[in-house]
């Protein structure tokens, strides 16, 4: 059930499009000059058209190109060109690329990534960013955007729960950050969903950021502008690496941003041996690298790690950096070469990776209307397929955390209804940062008044912060209900860019207003929290008066609706969490901590559900249903895998006498041919329909020495109906899922009995060398 939703969105539509004017572009075959160039001949390899454009160029007009608002070049015909949009979970209006103060007013809002991650869908992750492309290339087509160049995903790891951008990524766990990398590039940047089909041409670009081990914004007197994050290179190479070598090998991204923080010392930016040797080199990346924002400036003015500004233009552009998202190169690398401290093919090997990346958008092209995603308009942007699927991926993202005596879902037959908090009629709250204006908003307490007509609100206090509130009167309220729904936790004033919290309690006197609610309420009561970051919520999970407990992130525009539909159980939940919740306890360790394994002598928990020693809140994957899953393995096409094919392979020890062999010399050949079939029989225990994802964990027998308490490394989501039995399969590669990296932070494959798990079944597989 949804407040009018059809209705909504051909209402919304009449007010969102207008006339189209022509985008931008170069090389019109109207004039008779692009004869001559060849960079206007598309039948040659853009590398060649790349290099013939910036040959062409004055040395005043290749520094001009190399930052974000790149001017026109009249006298070749080439337009002006902005670098910086923004595409998080929508098409946004944060940046100068894309305005929404012309024919075309809003864009869809998808949930915040943290929920959409929730759902653990990488299908419905693809379908979203290729909604987002879509809408991203009609922007531009009806002349509503200068650049199709967006800088997402943010796909740092969720490694500590006060970060304020935390809600921007897909969560704690570098395989589901990877998956989700993959799915929303292919999705954004016109590929398949298996991906391999771009054939050179972009739908929209694609950034992944930001690299790497960048995840601290502003934290009790350290921000991310002076920040020197010491990360052991066992942690880089299982941790804070892997999702980007799949967004760039895998996904095949055509941006990555570095990032403010040093790494050991050095500048992600001035990083040659991240940039050049790591990006470039191994991973094989043919796209252009970006700074964040004024992150060259810092180098030398607040950093200090360049003596002078033309050392920082030095320092950046011979690591491998391209594009300058502020003015510093602009200013200085005229002065760095006539100094003789930069040569000119620095810049030019720049401009050749920028303007690959503007010809493979189709900009070089003449007119882009007869051109690959040419005829995309303005009726993509806000479609309904587009917001309906908003509204799925709120739906599939909501957690479920507790179902005490089946207070849940809601009778629909309800008389009277109380809904309180601050969250519960805050439209902005539901879309998070780094958003556009959303096609349409209906907030939970509209949502809610559809289903119960005798609908009583109150917020319960002035802000999300609480510090002052009407408690009383939202007990008076609460006693008189059939049912009370509290809708609190979290908004931008509390977590956001810049602002990372100090504890994992809720703000102010939420607590207060929400035991005071329940304590006075006929029934238990229904607790929602909207939020990026966990919290702390024992207090509510202990207490018998609060009935039922959702986590629903920053839902986006269908949010609302999506939540009363849970609710009142028009939708079975089935999204599972995807960072673990701690206790306030956990704040006891530093932040500026980068280390993800425990350290008993130290007193170190560890970080994330792969290595954390320590009391929980709530677990990763963790998520219920108004259904129960039953999970056992069917079909394991090999228990043994016998690793010693060769006795050209060197197998060596570990310091607690495991043998193991390095991945990189057992092959590729050698891993596809020892792949592993397995079959996980599901069962919906439960009336109610439901989609709910299957968790595939692997877990080593030998426990300690830096190893994973265990390691998520598959998912896939099942649709059953009650009583219903299923089957679904996963691959298992043996040298990237039954893996782990040493303390050289190469990957190694150990001896030994390794488990596979899901849910309370596991199956032994060995490993023979």
């Amino acid at each position: 059930m949804m407040l009018s939703f059809v209705s909504l969105l051909s209402f919304a539509l009449l007010f969102i499009h207008g006339g189209s004017t022509q985008p931008p572009f170069a090389c019109d075959s109207s004039n008779p000059e692009t004869k001559n160039y060849l960079f206007c001949q598309t039948e040659l390899p853009i590398t060649q058209r790349a290099r013939d454009l910036v040959s062409r160029l004055t040395l005043d007009e290749k520094i001009s190109q190399l930052v974000n608002s790149a001017p026109a070049i009249p006298r070749l015909g080439i337009p002006a060109y902005e670098w910086w949009s923004e595409a998080l979970h929508g098409v946004s209006n944060v940046g100068p690329g894309v305005r929404f103060d012309g024919t075309i007013k809003a864009s869809t809002s998808f949930p915040q990534v943290i929920l959409t991650a929730a759902s653990f869908d990488p299908y419905q992750w693809y379908r979203i960013g290729q909604a987002i492309g879509r809408e991203a290339r009609a922007m531009y087509n009806a002349g509503e955007a200068n650049g199709m160049t967006f800088w997402a995903p943010n796909i740092n790891i969720f490694r500590d729960p006060r970060w304020g951008r935390g809600q921007e990524t897909p969560g704690e766990d570098p395989f589901v950050v990877g998956k989700y990398a993959v799915s929303y590039v292919r999705g954004v940047q016109g590929d398949t969903f298996q991906g391999g089909k771009l054939h050179g041409h972009l739908q929209a670009s694609a950034c992944c950021k930001h690299f790497t081990a960048y995840d601290l914004d502003n934290w009790k007197g350290t921000n991310r502008f002076l920040f020197d994050a010491r990360v052991t290179v066992q942690d880089l190479a299982d941790t804070y690496q892997p999702p980007f070598e799949k967004c760039v090998r895998d996904g095949r991204a055509s941006g990555v941003m570095c990032a403010y923080n040093r790494v050991n010392g050095v500048p992600s930016c001035a990083d040659s041996s991240l940039l050049f040797k790591t990006v470039r080199g191994e991973w094989d990346f043919k796209g252009y690298v970006t700074s964040d924002c004024d992150a060259v400036a810092i180098i030398h003015n607040d950093q200090g790690y360049a003596k002078a500004p033309e050392d920082a233009v030095v320092d950046v552009l011979k690591a491998g950096m391209d594009l300058n998202c502020g003015s510093y190169l602009q200013n200085y690398t005229k002065s760095a070469v006539l100094q003789k401290k930069l040569p000119e093919s620095q810049v030019d090997r720049a401009l050749h990776n920028l303007y690959a990346v503007r010809m493979r958008l189709g900009l070089f092209n003449g007119n882009p209307v007869p051109n690959p995603f040419g005829n995309i308009g303005a009726d993509q942007i806000c479609s309904p397929e587009h917001q309906i699927l908003a509204l799925e991926a709120a739906r599939n993202g909501i957690v479920l955390l507790k179902n005490e005596a089946k207070l849940l879902p809601l009778p629909k037959s309800t008389m009277s209804l109380a809904v309180i908090g601050p969250n519960a009629n805050s439209p902005q709250t539901l879309i998070g940062n780094y958003a556009g204006p959303p096609c349409k908003s209906v907030t939970p307490l509209q949502a809610l008044e559809s289903y119960v007509k005798n609908t009583v609100y109150h917020p319960g206090c002035d802000t999300v912060s609480c510090s002052t509130g009407a408690i009383d009167k939202a007990v008076d309220i609460a006693k008189r209900a059939d049912y009370v729904v509290l809708i609190m936790g979290l908004d931008q004033t509390e977590e956001r860019e810049a602002l990372d919290r100090v504890d994992l309690f809720l703000p102010g006197r939420q607590q207060e207003l929400i035991v005071s609610v329940a304590k006075a309420a006929k029934r238990p009561v229904v607790l929602v929290l909207l939020s990026g970051g966990p919290i702390d919520i024992s207090f509510a999970k202990d207490d018998p008066r609060i009935g039922g407990i959702f986590w629903a992130g920053y839902p986006g525009e269908g949010g609302g609706n999506a939540l009363a539909e849970v609710i009142f159980g028009d939708h079975n939940p089935g999204g599972k969490l995807p960072v673990t919740w701690y206790p306030q306890d956990f704040t006891k360790v530093p932040m500026t901590d980068m280390r993800m394994r425990p350290e008993s002598s130290l007193d170190y928990p560890g970080r994330t559900y792969r290595f954390y020693k320590g009391d929980t809140v709530f677990e990763f994957g963790y998520g219920l249903s108004y259904s129960k899953y039953s999970y056992s393995f069917t079909r394991v096409s090999q228990n043994n895998l016998y690793l010693n094919h060769s006795s050209s392979l060197h197998t060596k020890e570990t310091s607690d006498s495991v043998r193991y062999m390095l991945v990189s010399e057992v092959g590729a050949e050698i891993c596809d041919e020892r792949k592993i079939t397995v079959h996980v029989g599901v069962k919906n225990n439960g009336e109610l329909a439901g989609k709910h994802p299957v968790l595939l964990y692997v877990r080593h027998g030998n426990h300690g020495n830096g190893r994973p308490k265990k390691q998520l490394i598959g998912f896939r989501s099942v649709i059953l109906s009650g009583g219903e039995m299923g089957e679904i399969q996963f691959e298992v590669n043996p040298c990237e899922h039954l893996s782990r990296a040493n303390e050289y932070g190469l990957m190694v494959m150990e001896e030994g009995r390794h488990f596979l798990v899901v849910g309370d079944d596991k199956h032994p597989i060995t490993i023979i060398i």
